[in-house]
C-alpha cells in the first residue's frame, strides 16, 4: 500500500513539473539613472529604462522614474515617488495587450562599507495601479534588494576606479488582490562598472526569473544590463 501511495505522490509531482512552460529569452535593458542635489538634506531621484526582448529587436518595457529623496545622513535615504510603465506583448508568453502601470513607492536605502565592499540595502513598497481599460486594477508588491560593489585598481571607489559589482533583488506580492500568489519574480545580476567624474557606467548579466500567476508559465530572462548613472548639483554655492 505504501508503494502505490508512493507512487502516485511522485506521479503527481512528475505531471506538476512537467505542465510548467518555461520560456528562455534574451533581453536588453538600456538604463539612465541619477540623484540631483537640490540641498544638502534633499535630492531628485530619476530613471529611464528603456527594455527590449529578442536582445533588441522587439520591445519589451518602457520605464520612467521620478522621485524625492530626504538624506537622513551619507548612509540612510528615504525617498518618496512613482514609475509610468509600460508592458508590450513580448516573447513566448506574451500579454494579450500593451498594458499602463502606475506606481507610487515608498524605499528607504541603507549604505555600509566593510573594508573594500560597498553594501546597499534597499527596502522598498508599491502600490501598482494598472489599466484595465474601464478600470484601475491596485496590487502591492514588497522589494529588497542587497547591493555589493567592490572596487579593483582603487581602495575605494572614487574618480577613474573600476569596479565589480552584484546584487540580488527579491520581489513579493502582499494584500488581498495577491491571491496567494506571494512571489513575484526575483533578479540577480553581475557586472563590472567604472567610475569617471560625476559618471558611473556599468556593463553585467541579470537573470530575471518571472512566475506568472498561473502557476503553469515562467520568464526565465537572460539580460544584458547597460546602464549609465549621471548627477546634477543644483545646490547654491556661495560667493567670496
Amino acid at each position: 500500500m505504501k508503494f502505490f501511495i508512493s507512487f502516485a505522490l511522485c506521479l503527481i509531482s512528475f505531471t506538476a513539473f512537467n505542465q510548467q512552460q518555461t520560456a528562455n529569452q534574451f533581453n536588453s535593458w538600456w538604463t539612465y539613472g541619477g540623484n540631483h542635489k537640490l540641498s544638502d538634506k534633499w535630492s531628485v531621484h530619476t530613471l529611464y529604462s528603456h527594455r527590449r526582448n529578442g536582445f533588441v529587436s522587439y520591445l519589451q518595457q518602457s520605464l520612467m522614474r521620478v522621485g524625492l529623496n530626504y538624506h537622513l545622513d551619507e548612509n540612510l535615504i528615504v525617498t518618496s515617488g512613482g514609475d509610468w510603465v509600460i508592458t508590450y506583448p513580448y516573447g513566448e508568453q506574451p500579454i494579450a495587450k500593451t498594458t499602463t502601470t502606475y506606481r507610487s513607492f515608498e524605499q528607504l536605502v541603507l549604505k555600509n562599507k566593510i573594508n573594500r565592499f560597498y553594501f546597499k540595502h534597499r527596502y522598498k513598497v508599491e502600490q501598482q495601479y494598472t489599466d484595465l481599460g474601464n478600470k484601475y486594477k491596485l496590487s502591492h508588491r514588497f522589494r529588497y534588494r542587497l547591493a555589493v560593489n567592490i572596487p579593483l585598481n582603487n581602495k575605494t571607489i572614487t574618480d577613474k576606479t573600476f569596479f565589480l559589482s552584484f546584487f540580488d533583488e527579491l520581489f513579493l506580492n502582499f494584500g488581498k488582490n495577491a491571491n496567494g500568489y506571494y512571489f513575484n519574480q526575483n533578479w540577480a545580476y553581475l557586472g563590472v562598472g567604472y567610475k569617471f567624474n560625476k559618471t558611473t557606467i556599468q556593463l553585467g548579466y541579470m537573470n530575471q526569473y518571472l512566475p506568472k500567476s498561473d502557476g503553469v508559465q515562467i520568464e526565465n530572462n537572460h539580460t544584458l544590463s547597460v546602464s549609465v548613472g549621471y548627477s546634477l548639483d543644483f545646490r547654491k554655492t556661495s560667493v567670496k
